[in-house]
């Protein structure tokens, strides 16, 4: 009797548990992550985008946005992206929002390797030249003729051999991904080769992108039912009711972001260089050596991860040794004047990429200029107003000074000067205790003669 009333209790139980398995199955399945991608792609937000695909789970989760807004960024860094995005196990849709947004230059490759492609209205979608190879400004008369030559032969296509191999490249790679989730090769090339650039509507008559939504639900709600390709293999969406989780860049990611900004970078360094100099002029002060180091230290590793110029770089660091040599040597201003020189064309030579987001503010190297400048002019002031002062120190200082005979005998005896006692001779006889004035030196021995009236 308990074996059949057990039973059937067993049997309840299990399906009582498998019922509230099944139950809570969608609820965790039924989700979507978020990431948010606004500025440059450099190497923060490629690790950002990167460690967050790596970690997803098809389990987990049944779809992965990449809401973009940017005007570009980094090869390397796009490369990484667009590695993750392909190894992904779970579907990746690229977002080009809010509206205003743009997926310029590798935000348009991303958008070409991601499953789903979209763009919420008043977007654009291109410019996707890899400029920062983009031909060599200080080329003679004859050579941009013969360029011109070359590309009246061949329209579209570069003139220098290193230009070629650069934007080829670019083409194959961005062909290569329009061919994975069939899309528009032939425009993707023209992005590449010409700059062209589209608006939300014409991207999607033209097979660019997949659709245009004015959200993230409105998103989910136009591609529920599609089937796309994930890791090679054929997928179907079931997106209608997903919860979206985002999850936005961490404190890391934010922190890295900031750092790694060329305005930032080169104030880090100014700040790092003065401050160790003031430490060296100044032993013992200790903050501003450590403030320097510190900045130094940070500014280098900034340097790292963007391209720098490192003969701006050169210019730069000799500037600010100009200007601190001006401080001390005193060479009228030639020193100083050849600094601020040096300092203002190393600073725009310093970042040269053209890639959007990677260089260095005009505003940056202006007031940077004008503070050291007037770092300059300060300590020039302050070295005149020293000049001008009288000696308080060395043998100098005696002369003229007041003192105190302490004994005297045959015109010769010792005096007390400033707090010391001093060996002295004088021409006139002389009386402990009398004031005297010093009028000479001859070694260790002082001449003095009396202040006292004949």
């Amino acid at each position: 009797m308990i074996r059949l009333r057990g039973g059937p209790t067993l049997a309840a139980m299990a399906l009582l548990g498998f019922a509230l398995a099944q139950a809570a199955a969608p609820a965790v399945a039924g989700r979507a992550l978020l990431l948010e991608v606004d500025g440059v792609i450099g190497p923060p937000i490629a690790d950002y985008i990167v460690h967050e695909l790596a970690a997803a789970r098809p389990d987990q989760l049944r779809l992965i946005i990449v809401q973009m807004n940017t005007p570009g960024g980094l090869d390397t860094s796009m490369r990484q992206i667009i590695s993750a995005i392909l190894a992904s196990p779970v579907p990746v849709a690229s977002y080009v929002a809010p509206n205003g947004a743009r997926a310029a230059s590798a935000g348009t490759y991303i958008a070409y390797a991601s499953a789903i492609a979209a763009m919420a209205p008043g977007t654009n979608i291109g410019a996707a030249t890899p400029v920062q190879f983009a031909g060599n400004p200080m080329q003679s008369d004859r050579n941009q003729q013969k360029e011109q030559k070359q590309q009246e032969a061949k329209p579209g296509e570069p003139a220098d051999a290193e230009t070629r191999k650069a934007v080829n490249d670019a083409v194959a790679y961005i062909r290569s991904l329009a061919a994975l989730n069939d899309r528009n090769a032939d425009w993707a090339a023209e992005a590449v080769r010409s700059a062209a650039s589209l608006p939300a509507s014409e991207a999607l008559s033209l097979h660019v992108i997949d659709v245009i939504a004015d959200d993230v639900p409105d998103l989910l709600h136009k591609i529920d039912g599609r089937t796309v390709m994930v890791a090679g293999k054929p997928q179907h969406l079931a997106t209608a009711d997903l919860d979206v989780v985002a999850v936005p860049p961490n404190w890391r990611t934010e922190l890295l972001t900031l750092v790694t900004n060329p305005n930032v970078a080169f104030i880090l360094l100014l700040i790092g260089v003065y401050g160790l100099i003031f430490e060296f002029l100044n032993p013992g002060a200790v903050a501003p050596g450590l403030i320097g180091a510190i900045s130094l230290l940070v500014g280098l590793y900034a340097l790292a991860f963007v391209p720098v110029n490192y003969a701006g770089a050169a210019l730069v660091l000799l500037g600010v040794v100009l200007m601190v040599a001006e401080a001390h040597i005193g060479a009228f201003g030639a020193l100083g004047v050849g600094g601020i020189a040096a300092f203002v064309i190393g600073s725009l030579m310093m970042f040269p990429a053209r890639t959007p987001g990677v260089t260095l503010s005009t505003g940056v190297v202006t007031g940077a200029a004008i503070g050291s400048a007037a770092l300059l002019l300060f300590v020039l002031a302050a070295l005149l107003r020293s000049r001008r002062r009288p000696v308080v120190t060395g043998s100098e200082a005696l002369i003229g000074a007041e003192a105190e005979t302490v004994s005297w005998q045959d015109g010769e005896g010792r005096v007390r000067v400033k707090g010391e006692i001093w060996l002295a001779r004088s021409d006139a006889p002389l009386a402990a205790g009398s004031r005297v004035k010093i009028v000479g030196r001859d070694g260790l021995v002082l001449r003095v003669e009396s202040m006292q009236p004949v």
